[in-house]
């Protein structure tokens, strides 16, 4: 099961630690300098970069008996740089679904969820190809990686990052909940030949379409 990318050099550097200070709250320099032990324009050279490196923003100002000071706040991005646990607990769940259902029920279930999925996002419009490059966007915006090949007869997705490697390993049934995901977006049938062992490992072909 692949892991979280290992910034633990990044969390024990100064920068760091504000990124940490400030996904409590919104701090001004001084704050931030009293709490850390350095100065004033040391705090404001570490937020220098950070702000460059689409981390942390200003977020308007603190009024306090001399002037405003401006705030400092995390952004999005710098969220996304701390663990998360989605995929250990998805692999996990599907473990449990494993020992409690049938593998009909199972693979029910995964399409299902692979149509309600589908359903968060508009209805994919236009020609064949045009809605085949909907789809790559799609898996793009889920986090992975795919790209379009056209054969005589058949497109064929070929993905190089799964969104969901961190459940594949030991449940391929979640190859199913992204073909259906996939099938109806494009609105055509949609025919699974993952293979984790393989450098492309997802792989999704597809009959032409009208």
């Amino acid at each position: 099961m692949q892991q979280q990318p290992d910034d633990t050099p990044f969390f024990t550097s100064t920068r760091g630690k504000l990124v940490r200070l400030l996904r409590r709250s919104s701090h001004t320099v001084e704050e931030l300098a009293e709490q850390l032990g350095l100065t004033d324009n040391a705090i404001r050279a570490q937020l220098m970069v950070l702000e460059r490196d689409g981390l942390v923003q200003q977020q308007g100002q603190r009024r306090s008996r001399s002037k405003p000071a401006t705030l400092y706040a995390l952004t999005s991005v710098a969220e996304e740089r701390f663990p998360k646990a989605y995929g250990l607990v998805l692999h996990q769940l599907l473990e449990t679904l494993t020992d409690q259902l049938t593998t009909e029920e199972i693979d029910r279930l995964m399409r299902t969820t692979g149509r309600r999925l589908a359903g968060l996002w508009p209805s994919s419009q236009g020609d064949p190809v045009h809605r085949l490059e909907q789809a790559l966007a799609l898996l793009d915006a889920l986090g992975g990686l795919a790209e379009l090949e056209q054969g005589e007869n058949t497109y064929t997705i070929r993905g190089y990052r799964c969104p969901l490697a961190a459940a594949v390993p030991g449940h391929p049934e979640v190859c199913r909940l992204l073909g259906t995901l996939l099938s109806e977006v494009i609105g055509a049938s949609v025919q699974e030949q993952c293979d984790e062992r393989r450098p492309a490992p997802c792989c999704f072909i597809i009959h032409k379409m009208e």
